[in-house]
């Protein structure tokens, strides 16, 4: 009896279609150098990469478990401070720095995940909204540790004590960490956990019924997304390589929300196409536009405009545009074939 070799769909393999991904941005250093693309680019998609890693764990947390949290900016502002502090000033490795930047605003996150208990939607938001404005304002008052508004500054990581990343290094890195947390987050919403929280947003009631734990899955939501907000400001400040505390204000945490609202929530790609929309297309086009371009808050009308654009005719975000597309031409090929 002859046996079936299996078949390999590059589309059905959800994780080489995410490192494909990583590899595509990649590619932008060598565009750069072949001069097909202007050196600004590189900070705009490097900044896209840092946002979205902040924006699908807050995607996590409101798409999957039903739970919102305004306070992404302030848990970014922290470990992007704790990191910039730890290597310049208590010149410690990189990754004892990461490490402390990361289990601060963990800690934080747990003990608002315990308060979600208690309370939830719009006073949870108030709350984790609460807990942003009192870091921001912390960053402007420990003046010794922050440099409060005149701003920190930090350098390009130094990998295991020996390997100085430059600008194109430390962009590497930004991406090998961006497909690193698509393929967790992947993993988890496509397992028990992906279950529990979905059982979680559809009906509390229901959920522990059939035996999900909420206090664990809530502490894990917030945990996971308050990890990546804090591993989005470490990137931040070693890549920018500079931050001060106006950079923490709740329009960032807007801008990311609204970024899930426009891309897709309850999806990966969704949420990279709508930080891309939110935090790029107003640099590569929108300022390109006559008198509007320089109107200082012309990107948060566009971005209001595009919330209800898609609330009312794609609920699911404009990631979902390309198969309505793909639909229509296939109508029109129907119609026009004799």
């Amino acid at each position: 009896m002859k046996l079936k070799r299996p078949s390999f769909n590059v589309k059905k393999n959800a994780h080489l279609n995410y490192v494909l991904f990583g590899v595509a941005l990649c590619l932008v250093p060598l565009l750069i150098e072949l001069g097909l693309l202007r050196n600004s680019y590189l900070t705009l998609v490097g900044s896209v990469i840092i946002y979205s890693v902040a924006a699908i764990g807050l995607n996590l947390l409101l798409g999957w478990s039903g739970l919102i949290s305004l306070g992404t900016a302030g848990f970014m502002g922290l470990a992007a401070y704790i990191s910039a502090y730890a290597t310049v000033n208590l010149k410690l490795p990189f990754e004892i720095a990461v490490l402390l930047a990361l289990s601060i605003p963990l800690a934080v996150g747990i003990l608002v995940g315990l308060v979600s208990l208690k309370i939830e939607g719009l006073y949870l938001a108030i709350a984790t909204l609460s807990v942003s404005e009192i870091l921001r304002k912390s960053f402007e008052e420990f003046g010794d540790i922050t440099n409060g508004f005149s701003g920190k500054t930090a350098s390009y990581p130094k990998l295991l004590g020996f390997f100085q990343l430059d600008k194109y290094g430390t962009y590497i890195l930004l991406v090998v960490v961006l497909v690193g947390v698509m393929i967790l987050i992947h993993n988890m919403i496509n397992g028990q956990m992906g279950r529990a929280l979905n059982a979680m947003r559809g009906s509390e009631a229901a959920a522990q019924a059939m035996g999900v734990h909420l206090l664990k899955y809530r502490l894990v939501a917030f945990a996971l997304a308050t990890s990546l907000a804090a591993l989005s400001g470490i990137l931040y400040i070693h890549f920018i390589k500079y931050t001060y505390p106006p950079t923490w204000t709740l329009g960032m945490s807007l801008n990311i929300l609204s970024a899930i609202i426009i891309g897709g929530v309850r999806n990966i790609y969704g949420t990279i196409l709508g930080v891309f929309v939110v935090f790029a297309v107003p640099d590569l086009f929108l300022k390109q536009i006559p008198y509007f371009g320089a109107m200082p808050g012309f990107a948060y009308i566009v971005n209001g405009i595009l919330i209800i654009v898609v609330i009312m005719y794609y609920p699911y975000g404009l990631i979902y545009l390309g198969n309505d597309m793909k639909k229509l031409w296939g109508k029109v090929k129907a119609k026009v074939k004799p």
